[in-house]
């Protein structure tokens, strides 16, 4: 078996009693991981109505990469969008926080499913897939020695936002909440808002802070504007940041500002609404499906440095309060 750099820099240096040396080859190799996190593929009545039973099982995989040798680490779960989990905006974040100190997990919820993307066709995963999935991935993340069972975040963009977002919900987290965990942060990045949740007001005592391009055409910002408003008169710690002129993916550096994304599907006009377990057209009064008139083709990317700027910027001080960091 070969030994990596990192070991035999270790090893070399502990032979000639250089400690200083093993310090640093320890601070600049931390030992990063592939972990599997076992979740179920449940259908959008299925995890409305609490229905695991039938749910099929399937094995994600989660990268996790630490900054450090420290113990008891804080950590952020991040969710990838519709194009799947190399998603640009998931590795420039997971690069930002390991560098304020912060374990990450990018949370692979396609490929164990045999999917390598569904932004041409939202109908291939329920919408609340990646709910389901952040939860059991915390539960894996809060029995692991080196992790703060305490700390631990949730991130997502576009898809992924929505699961950030409502992986809030008292009323989800009963269903299908992590057990002996909880959740300390939500951070969704331009997430869908256009559905209405039975108990959607009704949040754990946990942060939200929602960023969100205000010229975003594929997750409209003003029905998470309404959302997010409605949360802070409930009394909820809900908070959303703005952005004017700002598009979808805005923190994508490879996301080319008013490029169309032509097969991609959007749901931005689509009036949703839960209703006995089942989530309905609010226009047509019958189950929402991919296929109705108001999914459209084509919505619009790019990214914005200063945008991206501002958004790591105000993340860094909120983590840095919630996290209780140096």
């Amino acid at each position: 078996m070969q030994s990596s750099p990192a070991v035999v820099v270790v090893l070399i240096a502990a032979m000639l009693g250089l400690p200083a040396l093993v310090s640093g080859a320890r601070a600049q190799f931390p030992p990063n991981e592939t972990i599997n996190v076992p979740s179920l593929t449940l259908t959008d009545e299925q995890f409305l109505n609490g229905d695991t039973a039938n749910g099929i099982p399937v094995t994600l995989k989660g990268d996790l990469q630490f900054p450090s040798w420290d113990e008891h680490m804080p950590v952020v779960v991040l969710l990838h969008g519709s194009d799947g989990p190399r998603s640009s905006a998931a590795s420039q974040w997971r690069g930002f926080l390991n560098r304020m100190g912060i374990a990450t997990l990018r949370l692979d919820s396609f490929g164990g499913r045999g999917i390598n993307q569904v932004q041409t066709d939202q109908s291939r995963l329920s919408v609340f897939a990646q709910i389901y999935d952040a939860y059991r991935a915390v539960e894996v993340l809060a029995a692991r020695p080196r992790i703060d069972p305490s700390r631990i975040a949730v991130m997502g963009f576009s898809r992924g936002g929505s699961a950030a977002l409502y992986t809030s919900m008292r009323r989800f987290q009963r269903l299908h909440g992590p057990r002996g965990a909880r959740i300390a942060a939500h951070l969704p990045f331009y997430p869908s808002c256009n559905i209405q949740l039975v108990g959607e007001l009704d949040i754990a005592d946990a942060p939200v802070r929602e960023f969100h391009g205000a010229s975003d055409d594929w997750t409209l910002a003003g029905p998470c504007r309404d959302y997010i408003a409605r949360l802070k008169a409930a009394g909820k710690d809900a908070a959303m940041t703005e952005y004017p002129g700002v598009s979808h993916a805005f923190d994508n550096p490879h996301a080319r500002p008013g490029n169309p994304i032509r097969s991609a599907q959007t749901s931005r006009n689509c009036r949703r609404r839960e209703q006995g377990g089942t989530v309905i057209n609010v226009e047509t009064g019958k189950p929402f499906t991919y296929s109705d008139v108001c999914v459209v083709f084509g919505p619009t990317v790019g990214y914005n440095k200063a945008a991206t700027e501002a958004a790591q910027a105000a993340v860094k001080d909120f983590l840095t309060i919630v996290f209780r960091l140096n």
